[in-house]
């Protein structure tokens, strides 16, 4: 979801204002995607390189993230939303941490879209991670080097339940991956829109939900 900084400055605003409005967007799109009963949506909320950014701008993006929890929850609850997370949680402020694991309790028996929110999440760090696992079960004699396979590795990543992305949706018409879920989207189809997110609504989700639908996913073959 990126764009939120330049929406801003475009209307000479704070930057916090181009977040405020990026949220409205992911209000949009999780109930957009409900409604055509997509199973899983994936948003990248708040990278590991994000810490690096101003702290005013990182305490508000955290604040704004606690609301969004909490006030959230019942439009959740409503369209039968799960919430599941990924990414290195323990760096997020003990405040959203609670807020966290209250809400996604409480949607904790809900069947309908998967929402998954990458929060301290880098796809480099994910892998580190889970290459520091596996070496610490081969090291106790739990696993055999020879018994590594795609999906051992794919079993000790943040996303070990949660299905690999057929498609990933780029906004801002930024070109690069931005170290999100590099083994994941080894197969995802990308389409990438010259909008800002907090401009990136129902319609555009569903612009690209119809790209998406006229590629011919060939997975290596013919």
């Amino acid at each position: 979801m990126d764009g939120n900084g330049r929406w801003a400055k475009q209307r000479n605003l704070p930057r916090v204002e181009g977040h405020r409005n990026g949220a409205e967007s992911v209000r949009a799109v999780v109930r957009a995607a409900g409604e055509i009963g997509v199973k899983y949506l994936t948003l990248y909320a708040f990278s590991v390189e994000n810490w690096s950014r101003p702290k005013e701008e990182v305490d508000t993006l955290m604040k704004y993230l606690a609301r969004y929890l909490k006030n959230e929850a019942a439009e959740l609850q409503k369209n039968n939303v799960r919430l599941e997370v990924i990414g290195q949680i323990y760096r997020l402020p003990e405040a959203v941490q609670e807020q966290l694991a209250r809400t996604m309790a409480n949607l904790s028996r809900n069947n309908g879209l998967t929402l998954v929110l990458a929060l301290s999440y880098g796809a480099r760090t994910e892998i580190v991670e889970a290459a520091r696992a596996i070496g610490a079960k081969i090291k106790s004699g739990k696993l055999d080097p020879g018994e590594i396979t795609e999906e051992v590795i794919s079993q000790h990543l943040y996303t070990k339940n949660i299905p690999d992305p057929d498609l990933l949706i780029r906004t801002s018409g930024e070109m690069r991956i931005s170290n999100f879920l590099l083994w994941q989207i080894s197969y995802a189809e990308l389409v990438v829109t010259p909008t800002l997110w907090p401009d990136f609504r129902k319609k555009d989700f569903f612009e690209a939900l119809e790209e998406f639908t006229r590629r011919h996913r060939r997975f290596g073959g013919l």
